[in-house]
């Protein structure tokens, strides 16, 4: 915000103000010199020049006094009275003759000119000793008396005394008129000068001034302005300085908020999920697939909550531990997906060190691992399960062949069943490494569709009829039921596999169906979609195992299953065929009730036209 500067405050004044205030003192002090100058040197020319006056008038003066005793007393006096109104001056206030005797003999004064014959009443001339003072009179007014012995012309005594009292105050005055030219010289002086400060100093503050509204703009954001530059002087080089600056830091703001930007990109479009604290472990960054791992909503959420708390791991671990032991966590956290089921993230922390060595805070790298380590356990599940399905049938071989080594093959009753069971295992390895080796293709996308057009609805008769045919050879009676829609349709897939995936699903359908039970077939169309599904009345599945199927190896109940001979891994390879047809499968079940699978393939009918 910005705040006005009043006159007083601003550098203008100051400026102005010192240069006036240095100028004042100086001119008061020249001032105060030369007036005491002048005083000293008006006063004592003067006290010179009546001192010489003095002399002078005092030596004329003797002459006519010593003629007294060849002359009368009136005529002397008058003599003398002429001498002294010849030598009166305008500073000369008063003069006055007295006798060796203290007689007055002539006077300048009009007023006084009664005490002419009388004796004296100045004490300044009682001793008749040379004197030359300065006093203020009764009037107030400042004088200069000045008592000039009166020798004889030999020189050898004195006869009389010659008392001169002059004005002063007119060169005081005088003196006093020039001290007050001088102020007046010193405030036209001042004035003028101030005016002149005002301009120099604006010449000083508005480079100054623009430097800072180019600085206020700069804050802002706004490096488009430049400031100008009036001279070649110090300040024009600053300002030419304070542009340069304006453009590194232009460049340098452009630089920073491009590796803001890119830096943003990056965390934004990472799939991984990453946290920056500050030394106390309060999160100040945090990125997009972080805040979706964590199930946060906003970023301002996440900002300044401790990463312990945040992570859920307060009560297990302290921020020391992070920083002292940076080796991976996995942590379990619910997913917002029901199918997912928990979340598994690993957790790599780093610590964010200065070139100093000053831990400044961490850095939190969430890589979700959930796929990973699911894969991992289907992995050790699947090696577990083959291994077991192999072993099963191994160790029920080994024990017929030990038995027909140990004689058996001889026994015409026993040879022929153990030689039965042992092919029968065998063919199920068989069948199985089959199924392993055809998910195994599935899987690596080798499995080539060897697709043609069919009529889907014969296809799916086809399989029926052959499901029909072989109930009267099975101890389970059953019934199947269709309910096809009336339309052809016809459709691009692999024929082979498609049959495959329907016997799977029938069989199953047969295998858990109550004797005497009905399956249901269903096919119908949809806008873009064939649905294809298969209702049996068995004994359901658990809501539990529903999702878990089509795992490879899973069964519900796995010792009815073997009994029955299967090998765990029909659904498995219905559903990559299914998923390689661009379809999906999926089941409903109600435990007690039966189950129905459904088998959802894209479809699109075609014009009679195309086939001509």
């Amino acid at each position: 915000m910005k705040t006005k500067v009043r006159f007083v405050q601003s550098v203008n004044f100051k400026i102005a103000l010192t240069f006036i205030l240095i100028l004042l003192i100086s001119i008061e002090i020249i001032g105060a010199y030369f007036i005491r100058g002048l005083e000293r040197s008006t006063i004592n020319s003067f006290i010179t020049d009546m001192n010489n006056s003095a002399s002078s008038i005092s030596y004329v003066v003797a002459n006519e006094l010593s003629k007294q005793d060849n002359t009368d007393e009136t005529t002397t006096n008058a003599a003398i009275q002429r001498l002294l109104e010849n030598s009166d001056n305008a500073e000369v206030i008063e003069m006055r003759v007295v006798d060796e005797k203290g007689i007055v003999r002539a006077t300048t004064d009009v007023s006084d000119q009664s005490s002419v014959g009388k004796r004296n009443d100045y004490r300044d001339i009682d001793d008749f000793s040379a004197k030359s003072f300065i006093t203020v009179d009764p009037d107030g007014k400042r004088v200069q008396i000045n008592v000039q012995p009166i020798q004889s012309p030999s020189g050898e005594a004195v006869i009389g005394a010659l008392y001169i009292k002059s004005d002063l105050e007119k060169e005081y005055q005088q003196i006093k008129n020039t001290a007050l030219i001088f102020v007046t010289s010193s405030i036209i002086a001042a004035g003028i000068s101030m005016i002149i400060a005002l301009f120099i100093a604006r010449s000083i503050t508005q480079p100054i001034g623009e430097m800072r509204q180019q600085a206020i703009r700069i804050a802002r954001g706004d490096y488009s302005g430049k400031v100008a530059i009036h001279a070649q002087d110090e300040l024009g080089q600053l300002a030419d300085t304070f542009n340069q600056l304006a453009e590194r830091i232009e460049e340098t703001q452009e630089a920073i908020e491009s590796e803001r930007n890119r830096l943003n990109s990056v965390l934004s479009h990472m799939t991984d999920g990453v946290i920056a604290t500050d030394r106390r472990g309060k999160v100040i960054t945090i990125n997009e697939m972080a805040l979706s791992l964590l199930d946060l909503k906003t970023e301002e959420e996440a900002i300044g909550l401790s990463i312990l708390t945040m992570l859920k791991m307060e009560a297990d671990y302290t921020l020391r531990d992070l920083l002292e032991n940076q080796n991976e966590l996995l942590l379990e956290r619910p997913s917002d997906s029901v199918e997912r089921g928990q979340l598994i993230l690993r957790v790599d922390f780093s610590m964010i060190r200065r070139e100093s060595g000053f831990i400044s805070g961490l850095v939190a790298v969430i890589h979700d691992v959930t796929e990973q380590e699911k894969t991992e356990q289907e992995r050790r599940e699947f090696v577990s399960n083959v291994s077991h399905e192999l072993r099963t049938p191994l160790t029920s071989m080994r024990s017929y062949i030990e038995a027909l080594s140990e004689g058996a093959w001889q026994d015409p009753e026993i040879a022929p069943n153990f030689l039965k069971v042992t092919l029968d295992e065998t063919d199920r390895m068989i069948r199985m490494i089959n199924d392993l080796l055809n998910l195994s293709r599935m899987d690596s996308g080798n499995a080539e569709l060897q697709k043609e057009w069919v009529n889907f609805n014969e296809l799916v008769n086809f399989v029926l009829n052959r499901f029909d045919m072989m109930v009267t050879n099975q101890t389970k009676r059953y019934t199947i039921r269709r309910e096809f829609t009336q339309r052809e349709l016809w459709m691009e897939v692999d024929a082979d596999r498609m049959i495959q995936v329907i016997d799977n699903i029938m069989n199953n359908a047969i295998k858990y169906s109550p004797d005497g039970g009905t399956i249901t077939v269903s096919l119908s169309e949809t806008h873009n979609h064939i649905l294809l599904s298969i209702r049996d009345q068995g004994l359901g599945i658990p809501k539990a195992d529903l999702t878990k199927i089509f795992t490879r190896f899973y069964r519900v109940d796995k010792a009815r299953a073997r009994q029955q001979g299967g090998t765990g891994l029909g659904l498995a390879i219905s559903r990559e065929v299914i998923k390689a047809h661009g379809g999906s499968i999926w089941a409903q079940s109600r435990e007690n009730y039966g189950s129905t699978f459904f088998i959802s393939l894209p479809y699109e009918p075609y014009e009679e036209d195309w086939w001509e």
